[in-house]
């Protein structure tokens, strides 16, 4: 009920403009301006009690409470730390990010990145923030979380040690704005901790929105240098990295000054590329580095131009790169993170969930409950305006992301091995079922399953209309997920699902058209007054199916046999007559239907029992009946299955015999109401 309810004012929320990067979310409900107003006129400091100056902070294991690794670490605000702090000196460049001792050189790539493009900079460090003017102790930074941006406060105590930052820290030591944007960003995850390992993407997307792409150099897109050029004069955020192959391998150094397993960024172009180290050291001594001979066949010119002198930034040719580097990873920014000047993509975007036993399918492996996953249509009508090699078609970028993990790392939670495959529609679009991916292989997927946050893949499709089907590897794993595109073109996008139906006959049983020995046997089990109460069909049913090898449960419920009795009363009397328990008798009969004969069932077969037996559902109510019916197995016995039928059928009847004659609004709001009637 409560995930329902939050699912419907999230929506709400999100139509009226909220999580817009214009209206941020205030995460935990935090204001920061009336927080900061509040500490300027009592003369205090912010103290954060959301994300206070303790152990549980830093970490939950190599950082936790009882870690030797946090020996000595103090909290102190900048002015503490040094006689005249500054949030941000002049401009924020790339040398104010130097790494501590934690490993997050992915996120530090990210942020680094994000200094060459000062409109996407603004979006995620709120001007106007400093240790002069109404200073109060308190900062903020906005952050991209999974189609909303969230506005995040903390106060600007910071973890040292013998009076130095633990973690992220700038050159010159007197700049504070990316040491603060790390405590936020740790805030957000749930400790410091949870930013330990990562890929430099998920930092890009967090700070603009966008949308990543992972280039493996080992084979590379002939059209890559330009690629990148392209992308950077974009103002796209660009990392690449060095694959490790063992744990020894991890920040190991090679001859030519190259750290293995470690993030850096790309920050330019010009036949050569440039390259930064987040550590702000550790450079690369091969051709066009500082000091190389290849400088003395360069224009005086050129060379003031080009060399640079920043520790931690170098110029290397396109081919070394190629032979150094393993992957290069390409954010591409949202329509609303560019100005005018630039191309945009078009974008589309929908959130969903995979549920045990409902819409947890698994991938193509599971044929059986494939199906089930949450399916998506992008329709394409136009292909774009300048296509690679004169190959006609319309480019999609495809993202799957699944939500949260990394905050809840600290509850043991890990990353689930997600993918996503690409079909062509049919005519006639529907919710696909069981013997359509049966009979048709996919036309695009995901380049792999992987426990990675996002999948991302880029495709040039012809002309026509499209199934997404994203999924985790294996079924029944739950989780949350984000699914959007980005297209050269507008592209209608939508999320489909089976309507909200009842096509369930009515059996019409005449009383002349009863068998003799039937009518014997209903005398017998009525009893004088010729009714059979619930009490009654209780003893009569649970009789009946003690006898029955082939049926697994532990009886009726005196529930289940009122909602017989109910469904089946005309005439108000409580009880069932002759032609009524007939009725209900054939309905049972109907109802033992069982695909692997097992004696109960599992819960994909329940949802081709529940559409056998009449009735047409979405997702939400399916998810309702397996959490309401179902055994902790995901197995339903037959009294269990019977009695949703019999509540379908109750709510459905009750619904369309007393609503069907209003107008459509009425009808809209049907699947609703049978949600919260079901539970």
């Amino acid at each position: 009920m409560s995930g329902i309810a939050e699912k419907l004012q999230h929506n709400r929320d999100r139509a009226h403009g909220i999580g817009s990067n214009s209206e941020a979310v205030k995460y935990l409900n935090q204001d920061y301006e009336s927080l900061k107003r509040s500490c300027l006129e009592g003369g205090q400091l912010f103290e954060d009690d959301c994300f206070e100056a303790l152990p549980s902070s830093l970490g939950f294991n190599e950082l936790g409470p009882n870690s030797y690794k946090i020996r000595g670490v103090t909290w102190k605000r900048p002015t503490e730390l040094c006689h005249n702090p500054k949030f941000i000196f002049e401009n924020a460049t790339r040398t104010d990010i130097c790494q501590g001792a934690l490993g997050d050189c992915w996120l530090l790539a990210a942020i680094a990145s994000l200094t060459l493009n000062k409109q996407v900079l603004s979006r995620v460090v709120p001007h106007n923030q400093c240790f002069d003017e109404n200073y109060a102790g308190i900062f903020h930074f906005e952050f991209w979380q999974f189609g909303e941006w969230v506005d995040v406060v903390v106060d600007d105590r910071l973890p040292t040690r013998d009076g130095e930052l633990l973690f992220v820290h700038s050159a010159e030591g007197s700049e504070f704005w990316s040491a603060l944007l790390e405590k936020a960003y740790a805030k957000l995850n749930g400790c410091y901790e949870a930013l330990s390992g990562g890929s430099t993407t998920e930092g890009f997307e967090d700070f603009t929105g966008g949308i990543a792409e992972r280039h493996e150099l080992s084979k590379p897109n002939p059209h890559l240098f330009h690629n990148i050029k392209k992308a950077l004069d974009r103002g796209s955020l660009l990392g690449c990295s060095i694959d490790i192959t063992s744990a020894a391998d991890s920040e190991a150094v090679t001859h030519r000054k190259l750290v293995k397993g470690h993030a850096y960024s790309v920050t330019g172009t010009d036949q050569l590329i440039r390259i930064r180290n987040p550590w702000g050291q550790v450079e690369w001594n091969g051709a066009w580095s500082d000091n190389s001979s290849e400088w003395r066949y360069v224009s005086d010119e050129d060379q003031e131009r080009l060399t640079n002198r920043e520790d931690g930034e170098f110029w290397m040719s396109f081919s070394d790169f190629l032979r150094e580097y393993s992957r290069l990873e390409i954010c591409n920014l949202t329509p609303d993170a560019l100005t005018d000047d630039y191309k945009k993509w078009a974008e589309s975007e929908f959130e969903e969930t995979w549920r045990r036993g409902v819409s947890a399918g698994g991938c193509r492996n599971y044929p059986n409950s494939f199906w089930t996953n949450p399916q998506f249509v992008i329709k394409l009508d136009e292909v774009d305006d300048d296509p690679d090699d004169g190959e006609e078609g319309c480019t999609v970028i495809v993202g799957l992301m699944q939500k949260n993990k990394r905050r809840r790392r600290k509850m043991g939670e890990d990353m689930e091995t997600i993918g996503f495959a690409i079909y062509e529609l049919p005519e006639e679009v529907l919710h696909l079922k069981r013997n359509f991916f049966l009979r048709n292989s996919s036309r695009a997927r995901s380049e792999t399953f992987i426990n990675l946050r996002e999948v991302c893949s880029r495709f040039c499709l012809p002309p026509g209309e499209y199934l997404i089907v994203p999924s985790t590897f294996e079924p029944n794993k739950n989780g949350d997920f984000y699914v959007r595109v980005f297209s050269e073109k507008t592209a209608d996008f939508q999320e489909i699902d089976d309507p909200v139906e009842s096509h369930v006959e009515p059996i019409h049983v005449d009383e002349d058209d009863i068998s003799d020995r039937f009518k014997s046997l209903f005398e017998h089990l009525a009893g004088h007054d010729v009714e059979i109460s619930a009490f009654e069909l209780q003893r009569i049913l649970n009789r009946v199916i003690q006898k029955r090898n082939d049926i697994k449960t532990t009886g009726f419920s005196l529930t289940t046999c009122r909602n017989m009795v109910n469904l089946l009363d005309k005439d108000g009397s409580g009880k069932l007559g002759l032609v009524e328990f007939k009725i209900l008798w054939t309905k049972i009969e109907k109802f033992l239907v069982d695909a692997d004969q097992s004696g109960c069932m599992s819960a994909a077969e329940m949802r081709m029992a529940v559409e056998e037996a009449g009735f047409s559902l979405n997702h939400t109510l399916h998810q309702i009946i397996v959490a309401r019916y179902s055994e902790p197995s995901l197995t339903l016995d037959f009294d269990n299955f019977v009695c949703c039928l019999i509540r379908l059928e109750s709510l459905f009847s009750e619904l369309f015999g007393t609503v069907l004659y209003l107008t459509n609004i009425m009808v809209f709001f049907n699947p609703q109401w049978l949600e919260l009637s079901l539970l």
